[in-house]
């Protein structure tokens, strides 16, 4: 298995990023695909999630409104569409799936 995101970098506080996580060496089609985040000093939280055929999404609190997740079953990759970003937002964004992990990629939010 592996999870490969891209996407990150700096944004001021009201901008948008996407993250990407290409997935291989599973039945992408077929798996529930979440993003997680761990901001400096934090316990690394769930950010949000999506069933296979993404018909179904959940999102924490703190996103709820601002962010989308979404995937691609054709190319095997599931997006995190991050928008009005605030400082609070800074950490890094991990993609899971079946108990794997991605090496994450840093977020960060300031002006």
């Amino acid at each position: 298995v592996q999870l490969v995101e891209s996407g990150g970098g700096l944004v001021q506080p009201g901008g948008s990023l996407r993250l990407s996580c290409a997935a291989s060496g599973f039945t992408f089609s077929s798996s529930v695909m979440s993003w997680y985040r761990r901001a400096p000093g934090k316990e690394r939280e769930l950010v949000a999630a999506i069933i296979s055929a993404g018909s179904s999404t959940n999102y924490a609190d703190s996103v709820k409104g601002r962010f989308a997740i979404s995937r691609d079953n054709a190319k095997n990759t599931v997006y995190l569409q991050m928008s009005s970003l605030k400082p609070e937002d800074t950490a890094v964004y991990y993609c899971k799936a079946k108990g794997y992990w991605g090496q994450g990629t840093q977020v960060t939010v300031s002006s």
